[in-house]
C-alpha cells in the first residue's frame, strides 16, 4: 500500500475535490472535523516519534564513535544546512509567484462539526535535544541496554508511523473537502504544477553540480557517474524508500569512487539522514503554501532558526514513504506559523512528489560520498605533506 500512496492520495484529492461540492454541508463539516482530529493525534504523538528516532541515531553514533563517524556526521549537517539555505533563495523566488487565493468572506468558510485538542505534553525541540543527549549518554554508559531500548523504540515507532500512513488519506480528504467548499481547489491544480517543476529543476541542477565538481569539472566523468547511479535512483523512484535502494546505491557509488571501502561506510551511515531532496522540497513547498494562504514571507533570521531545527530533525526521519514530512509538521507549525489547512496541503504535496524527492535523495547520497572521498584524499595528502615537512626539519632541530 505504501508504495502506491501517491496514487491513492491523488485519487482521493480528485474524488474529494469533485464529490465534496455535492455533499450536504453537514457531512462536509464532519469530514473536516475528522481531519482536524487526526491532525491533533499526529501532532500529539510526534514528539515521542522524534525522541525515539533521535535516541536510536544517537545510540548508534555513540557505539561507533570514531573520527570517521564524527567527520561524516559533521559533513551531513553541513550539506543538509547548505541545501536548506539554497532552498531559501528558490523559496523566495517561488513566493514572488502570483499564488494568492481569494478566500471566502467571513462566515462562508466551512466549519468543523466538533473541535478537540490534546494538551501539549512536551515541546518538539525538547524531544529532539533530550533524545540526542540521552542517546549519547546511555550509549556510552550502558551500550547494550541502550541498543535494546533503541530497538524497541524503533519497532514501536514503525508501527505508529505505519498507522499514521493508513489514516493520512482521511487526514487529507477532510481538508480537500474544505478547500473545495472554500473554492480554492481549482487554484491549487492550476498553480502547483509550476512549483513541482521549480523544485525538480533546482534540486537536480544542484545535484548535477555536486557530481560535476566532484569529478574535477569533467563533463564526461560527471555523466558516467550519474549513469552509474541511475539504477538506484529508479529503484528509489518506484519504492519511495532510500533504504530499499541502498544496495544499488552502494554498487553505483563503488563504481564512481576510487575507494570502495569508503562508499560502503558512507552510504549506510547517511542513507536516512542526508536528504538533499527533502531539504529543497519542504522549504520551497512551505514558501508556496505560505504565499497561497496569505502568510508573510519569513525573514532570513527567522528562516535560519527554522533551518537549524529542520536540519536537526533530519536525524529523526523514518525510512517510510511520507516520513520526511511527518516529523516536520511541528517545526512548520512552530517556526513558520502553519495552521491545520496549511499542514494538510504541504503533506499532500510532499507525498505526491515523494517519488521524485526520494530519487533526488539517492542521487544526492551518491554525490555526497563522491565529494567526501575527494575531501578525504585532500586531508590525507595534507597530513602526509605535513608529516614530510616535519621529518625534513628534524635534522636541523639539534
Amino acid at each position: 500500500m505504501f508504495r502506491k500512496m501517491p496514487f491513492i492520495l491523488l485519487a482521493i484529492i480528485l474524488c474529494a475535490g469533485w464529490m465534496g461540492q455535492w455533499l450536504p454541508p453537514f457531512y462536509q463539516s464532519i469530514l473536516y472535523a475528522i481531519s482536524l482530529s487526526i491532525k491533533a493525534v499526529i501532532v500529539f504523538i510526534l514528539p515521542f516519534v522524534v525522541f525515539g528516532l533521535l535516541f536510536k541515531t544517537a545510540v548508534h553514533l555513540a557505539n561507533k564513535a570514531s573520527k570517521m563517524i564524527l567527520f561524516i556526521l559533521a559533513a551531513v549537517c553541513c550539506s543538509n544546512f547548505l541545501s536548506t539555505l539554497l532552498s531559501y533563495s528558490v523559496g523566495t523566488f517561488a513566493y514572488r509567484f502570483d499564488l494568492s487565493m481569494s478566500f471566502p468572506q467571513e462566515g462562508a468558510a466551512l466549519l468543523p462539526a466538533w473541535n478537540f485538542s490534546f494538551p501539549k505534553w512536551i515541546e518538539n525541540d525538547q524531544a529532539m535535544f533530550s533524545g540526542l543527549l540521552l542517546g549519547v549518554f546511555l550509549g556510552w554508559l550502558r551500550p547494550l541496554w541502550a541498543k535494546q531500548v533503541a530497538f524497541k523504540l524503533e519497532k514501536a515507532i514503525n508501527y505508529l508511523l505505519k498507522g499514521i500512513l493508513f489514516v493520512i488519506p482521511f487526514f487529507i480528504a477532510g481538508f480537500i473537502v474544505k478547500m473545495s467548499h472554500d473554492q480554492v481547489m481549482g487554484y491549487i491544480f492550476r498553480n502547483y504544477a509550476l512549483i513541482f517543476a521549480l523544485i525538480g529543476s533546482s534540486v537536480f541542477a544542484y545535484i548535477v553540480l555536486i557530481y560535476f565538481v566532484s569529478n574535477h569539472c569533467r563533463g564526461q566523468a560527471c555523466f558516467q557517474s550519474l549513469k552509474n547511479m541511475l539504477p538506484a535512483a529508479m529503484t528509489g523512484f518506484g519504492s519511495m524508500s532510500s533504504a530499499a535502494a541502498m544496495p544499488l546505491t552502494i554498487l553505483g557509488t563503488e563504481k564512481n569512487a576510487k575507494s570502495p571501502d569508503l562508499a560502503r561506510s558512507i552510504i549506510p551511515a547517511t542513507v536516512n539522514i542526508h536528504l538533499i531532496g527533502d531539504c529543497f522540497a519542504i522549504p520551497i513547498f512551505a514558501f508556496a503554501v505560505m504565499k497561497s494562504f496569505g502568510s508573510a514571507e519569513p525573514a532570513f533570521s527567522s528562516y535560519l532558526i527554522f533551518a537549524a531545527y529542520f536540519v536537526l530533525a533530519k536525524f529523526s526521519v523514518a525510512a517510510v514513504p511520507g516520513g520526511g514530512i511527518l516529523v516536520m509538521l511541528p517545526i512548520l507549525e512552530a517556526y513558520l506559523g502553519f495552521n491545520a489547512e496549511m499542514l494538510s496541503l504541504i503533506t499532500a504535496l510532499y507525498i505526491l512528489f515523494d517519488p521524485v524527492i526520494t530519487c533526488a535523495n539517492i542521487l544526492g547520497n551518491g554525490g555526497f560520498a563522491l565529494a567526501l572521498e575527494n575531501v578525504s584524499v585532500f586531508l590525507s595528502r595534507s597530513k602526509t605533506s605535513h608529516l614530510g615537512n616535519l621529518q625534513e626539519s628534524r635534522p636541523f632541530e639539534s
